[in-house]
């Protein structure tokens, strides 16, 4: 930001010794010390505050997108609840009102119709297991 070479630092230096003076010159550093800490603060405290006005820009505008492409995406795929019977509760999709060759599924079978699990498996298996030797008891 400023541009002060070595050479013109010693020369303010040298100047300020000889205005300020040997006694009072370290007062003099730790005022502009201070002032100095004070400015890099306030820079610092801008620089912050313009640091997060951007990122809530660009957050806007990430949300903007965002907002833009779920309605692309639901004006896309639209969900059973977009879709209703008149005069019903009953959700209609219309890609299966208007495709012919979905077939319905048959109905479950009663409950007394279903067959009760078969027991070849088990019985084998519990043949097998008494053909195994027990360890004595101690």
């Amino acid at each position: 930001m400023f541009d002060v070479a070595p050479t013109e630092l010693l020369l303010v230096a040298v100047v300020a010794l000889i205005v300020i003076g040997p006694k009072d010159l370290p007062k003099a550093m730790r005022f502009v010390g201070n002032w100095v800490g004070k400015a890099k603060g306030m820079a610092r405290h801008f620089r912050s505050g313009i640091d997060a006005m951007m990122r809530e820009s660009e957050l806007e505008e990430m949300e903007k997108k965002w907002k833009e492409e779920n309605e692309r995406i639901m004006r896309e795929f639209p969900t059973a609840e977009d879709f209703t019977l008149t005069g019903s509760d009953i959700p209609v999709i219309p890609a299966a009102v208007d495709d012919p060759q979905l077939t319905l599924l048959p109905p479950d079978p009663e409950p007394e119709q279903k067959r009760a699990p078969s027991r070849e498996g088990a019985d084998d298996a519990a043949a097998a297991v008494s053909d195994v030797e027990k360890p004595p008891l101690p």
